[in-house]
């Protein structure tokens, strides 16, 4: 049964559908709030409207007053380049001598 999650406050930029959701129980210590327990997972996001958060397959209904935090998938949203190669263009517009002091690349073989 989908549950919907919502907040006061504007949801972090980078959260989208797929990610999954996830809450942690904190308590006050010291006027601090720390974490009490481990992490425990609510669901998978299949839904986002403002700061409406609409959640399917949930495993855990989050109590009031838990730190809310999310992740990727990190099949999906990969940061590096695809592809067997990749072409760069430099192009300097300004009039003035200009130095590339350097260029670095991210790469891994995916298969041989």
């Amino acid at each position: 049964m989908p549950t919907t999650l919502t907040f006061s406050e504007p949801l972090n930029t980078s959260v989208q559908v797929g990610d999954t959701v996830y809450y942690v129980p904190t308590s006050s210590l010291g006027g601090y709030n720390i974490n009490s327990s481990s992490v425990i997972e609510i669901g998978v996001i299949t839904n986002i409207t403002g700061s409406v958060i609409t959640v399917a397959n949930q495993v855990n209904n989050p109590p009031n007053g838990v730190f809310i935090l999310f992740s990727k998938d990190n099949k999906v949203n990969l940061s590096s380049v695809l592809g067997y190669y990749a072409e760069i263009k430099f192009k300097n517009n300004s009039t003035t001598t200009s130095e590339l002091f350097s260029v670095g690349i991210d790469m891994f073989e995916s298969s041989k």
